[in-house]
Protein backbone atom coordinates (compact mmCIF):
# COMPACT_ATOMS: atom_id res chain seq x y z
CA UNK A 1 0.00 0.00 0.00
CA UNK A 2 1.53 3.50 -0.96
CA UNK A 3 2.47 6.22 1.49
CA UNK A 4 -0.77 8.69 1.67
CA UNK A 5 -0.21 11.92 0.27
CA UNK A 6 -1.54 14.47 2.62
CA UNK A 7 -2.57 17.94 3.29
CA UNK A 8 -2.97 19.37 6.10
CA UNK A 9 -6.42 21.58 6.08
CA UNK A 10 -6.57 24.03 8.70
CA UNK A 11 -10.00 25.63 8.67
CA UNK A 12 -11.54 28.35 10.41
CA UNK A 13 -8.78 28.62 13.72
CA UNK A 14 -10.46 32.27 13.80
CA UNK A 15 -11.23 34.66 16.47
CA UNK A 16 -14.87 34.52 16.31
CA UNK A 17 -14.51 31.08 17.76
CA UNK A 18 -12.47 32.50 21.45
CA UNK A 19 -13.82 36.19 21.58
CA UNK A 20 -16.58 36.04 19.30
CA UNK A 21 -20.20 34.52 19.15
CA UNK A 22 -19.28 31.15 18.54
CA UNK A 23 -16.63 30.15 21.65
CA UNK A 24 -15.61 26.44 21.26
CA UNK A 25 -16.29 24.88 24.73
CA UNK A 26 -15.39 20.69 24.28
CA UNK A 27 -12.53 20.28 23.87
CA UNK A 28 -11.47 23.04 25.66
CA UNK A 29 -10.56 26.22 23.43
CA UNK A 30 -6.56 26.62 24.28
CA UNK A 31 -5.73 23.02 24.70
CA UNK A 32 -7.05 22.37 21.02
CA UNK A 33 -5.68 25.43 19.51
CA UNK A 34 -2.34 24.29 20.96
CA UNK A 35 -3.16 21.09 19.02
CA UNK A 36 -4.00 23.04 15.41
CA UNK A 37 -0.57 24.61 15.86
CA UNK A 38 1.59 21.59 16.92
CA UNK A 39 -0.14 19.91 13.88
CA UNK A 40 0.63 22.69 11.42
CA UNK A 41 4.39 22.32 12.98
CA UNK A 42 4.69 18.11 12.17
CA UNK A 43 3.17 19.22 8.77
CA UNK A 44 5.68 21.92 7.55
CA UNK A 45 8.67 19.54 9.48
CA UNK A 46 7.36 16.57 7.20
CA UNK A 47 7.40 18.45 3.98
CA UNK A 48 3.19 18.07 4.30
CA UNK A 49 1.24 20.99 2.21
CA UNK A 50 -0.79 23.07 5.12
CA UNK A 51 -3.58 24.83 3.54
CA UNK A 52 -5.60 27.44 5.43
CA UNK A 53 -9.05 28.37 5.35
CA UNK A 54 -11.11 30.72 6.83
CA UNK A 55 -14.83 31.44 6.99
CA UNK A 56 -15.96 34.41 5.46
CA UNK A 57 -19.47 36.09 6.05
CA UNK A 58 -21.19 39.19 4.68
CA UNK A 59 -20.12 42.90 5.83
CA UNK A 60 -22.15 43.62 8.57
CA UNK A 61 -22.89 39.92 9.69
CA UNK A 62 -23.19 39.04 13.24
CA UNK A 63 -19.95 36.51 12.84
CA UNK A 64 -17.20 36.27 10.50
CA UNK A 65 -17.62 39.64 9.05
CA UNK A 66 -14.71 40.54 7.42
CA UNK A 67 -13.90 43.90 8.97
CA UNK A 68 -14.36 42.40 12.57
CA UNK A 69 -11.71 41.55 14.65
CA UNK A 70 -13.24 38.32 14.75
CA UNK A 71 -12.66 37.23 11.89
CA UNK A 72 -8.84 37.23 12.16
CA UNK A 73 -6.63 34.27 12.64
CA UNK A 74 -5.67 33.62 16.19
CA UNK A 75 -2.40 34.66 16.83
CA UNK A 76 -0.54 31.12 17.06
CA UNK A 77 -2.63 30.35 13.39
CA UNK A 78 -1.83 33.52 11.89
CA UNK A 79 2.29 33.53 12.35
CA UNK A 80 2.51 29.93 11.00
CA UNK A 81 -0.16 30.93 8.49
CA UNK A 82 2.78 33.44 6.70
CA UNK A 83 4.36 29.91 5.73
CA UNK A 84 1.03 27.68 4.07
CA UNK A 85 0.98 26.63 0.73
CA UNK A 86 -2.45 28.21 0.07
CA UNK A 87 -5.03 29.80 1.81
CA UNK A 88 -8.31 30.42 0.82
CA UNK A 89 -11.99 31.78 2.25
CA UNK A 90 -15.21 29.99 2.12
CA UNK A 91 -18.84 31.35 2.49
CA UNK A 92 -20.60 27.75 3.00
CA UNK A 93 -19.21 24.61 5.82
CA UNK A 94 -17.55 22.48 3.02
CA UNK A 95 -14.04 23.40 2.42
CA UNK A 96 -15.09 22.55 -0.81
CA UNK A 97 -18.04 24.85 -2.07
CA UNK A 98 -16.50 27.49 -4.35
CA UNK A 99 -13.06 27.65 -3.31
CA UNK A 100 -11.22 25.95 -5.87
CA UNK A 101 -9.31 23.95 -3.04
CA UNK A 102 -10.64 20.53 -4.99
CA UNK A 103 -8.92 21.36 -8.06
CA UNK A 104 -5.73 23.03 -5.67
CA UNK A 105 -5.31 19.41 -4.27
CA UNK A 106 -5.56 17.23 -7.76
CA UNK A 107 -3.32 19.50 -9.05
CA UNK A 108 -0.61 18.09 -6.50
CA UNK A 109 -1.99 15.13 -6.36
CA UNK A 110 -2.91 15.49 -3.13
CA UNK A 111 -5.09 11.83 -2.16
CA UNK A 112 -5.50 12.31 1.60
CA UNK A 113 -6.65 15.60 3.68
CA UNK A 114 -6.50 16.14 7.74
CA UNK A 115 -8.95 17.89 8.83
CA UNK A 116 -8.22 20.22 11.66
CA UNK A 117 -10.33 23.38 13.44
CA UNK A 118 -13.71 24.45 14.20
CA UNK A 119 -16.25 23.24 14.29
CA UNK A 120 -16.99 20.31 15.04
CA UNK A 121 -20.42 20.10 14.10
CA UNK A 122 -20.51 22.14 11.23
CA UNK A 123 -17.44 22.65 8.86
CA UNK A 124 -15.65 19.90 10.26
CA UNK A 125 -18.19 17.18 9.68
CA UNK A 126 -19.58 18.98 6.38
CA UNK A 127 -16.31 19.30 5.04
CA UNK A 128 -15.33 15.67 5.89
CA UNK A 129 -18.76 14.49 3.74
CA UNK A 130 -18.32 16.52 0.79
CA UNK A 131 -14.34 14.85 0.83
CA UNK A 132 -16.32 11.71 0.02
CA UNK A 133 -17.97 11.96 -3.48
CA UNK A 134 -14.06 13.69 -4.29
CA UNK A 135 -12.62 10.62 -3.95
CA UNK A 136 -10.67 12.28 -1.19
CA UNK A 137 -9.36 10.08 2.08
CA UNK A 138 -10.11 12.21 5.28
CA UNK A 139 -8.61 12.33 8.46
CA UNK A 140 -9.95 14.27 11.32
CA UNK A 141 -7.80 15.13 14.41
CA UNK A 142 -10.15 14.51 17.25
CA UNK A 143 -8.00 16.85 19.64
CA UNK A 144 -7.38 19.69 16.84
CA UNK A 145 -11.08 20.42 16.57
CA UNK A 146 -13.98 21.43 18.88
CA UNK A 147 -17.39 21.80 19.16
CA UNK A 148 -20.23 23.93 21.22
CA UNK A 149 -23.24 23.38 23.25
CA UNK A 150 -26.60 23.47 21.16
CA UNK A 151 -29.97 23.99 22.19
CA UNK A 152 -32.93 24.65 19.23
CA UNK A 153 -36.03 23.60 18.60
CA UNK A 154 -35.36 19.79 17.55
CA UNK A 155 -33.49 19.31 20.95
CA UNK A 156 -29.97 19.90 22.76
CA UNK A 157 -26.71 18.52 23.09
CA UNK A 158 -24.02 19.59 25.46
CA UNK A 159 -20.65 20.36 23.69
CA UNK A 160 -18.88 17.60 24.78
CA UNK A 161 -21.65 15.08 23.66
CA UNK A 162 -21.47 16.63 20.33
CA UNK A 163 -17.87 16.34 19.63
CA UNK A 164 -17.73 12.79 20.96
CA UNK A 165 -21.19 11.59 18.81
CA UNK A 166 -19.49 13.16 15.71
CA UNK A 167 -16.13 11.82 16.17
CA UNK A 168 -17.84 8.17 16.55
CA UNK A 169 -20.32 9.12 13.52
CA UNK A 170 -17.35 10.24 11.36
CA UNK A 171 -15.01 7.03 12.36
CA UNK A 172 -17.73 4.66 11.20
CA UNK A 173 -17.87 6.09 7.78
CA UNK A 174 -16.54 9.46 6.22
CA UNK A 175 -13.34 9.53 8.34
CA UNK A 176 -10.47 7.87 10.23
CA UNK A 177 -10.58 9.79 13.54
CA UNK A 178 -6.62 10.04 15.73
CA UNK A 179 -5.66 12.43 18.10
CA UNK A 180 -2.58 14.78 17.04
CA UNK A 181 -0.12 12.27 19.06
CA UNK A 182 -1.73 9.18 16.71
CA UNK A 183 -1.19 11.14 13.59
CA UNK A 184 1.96 12.28 14.32
CA UNK A 185 3.36 8.82 14.68
CA UNK A 186 1.38 8.25 11.15
CA UNK A 187 2.99 10.91 9.49
CA UNK A 188 6.58 9.80 10.69
CA UNK A 189 6.07 6.35 9.62
CA UNK A 190 4.78 7.42 6.34
CA UNK A 191 1.58 5.32 7.24
CA UNK A 192 -2.32 5.91 6.68
CA UNK A 193 -4.13 6.49 10.06
CA UNK A 194 -6.63 3.46 10.18
CA UNK A 195 -10.13 4.25 10.24
CA UNK A 196 -13.42 1.96 11.21
CA UNK A 197 -15.96 1.45 8.74
CA UNK A 198 -19.98 1.73 8.81
CA UNK A 199 -21.12 -2.51 9.18
CA UNK A 200 -18.36 -3.35 12.13
CA UNK A 201 -19.49 0.11 13.89
CA UNK A 202 -22.98 -1.28 13.71
CA UNK A 203 -22.04 -4.76 14.67
CA UNK A 204 -20.25 -3.37 17.73
CA UNK A 205 -23.61 -1.39 18.79
CA UNK A 206 -25.77 -4.10 18.47
CA UNK A 207 -23.39 -5.73 21.12
CA UNK A 208 -23.27 -3.25 23.40
CA UNK A 209 -27.38 -3.39 23.90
Amino acid sequence: MSSPRRALIVIDAQQEYFEGLLPIQYPARDESLTRIAEAMDVAEQAGIPVVVGQHQSPAGFPVFAPESSTFELRPEIAKRADKASHRFTKSFASIFAGTGLEEWLRERGIDTITIVGYMTNNCVIGSAAAAEPLGFTVEVLSDATGAIDIVNSAGSAPAKRVHETIMAVLNSNWAAVATTSAWTEAVTSEKAVAGDNLIESAARGRDAR
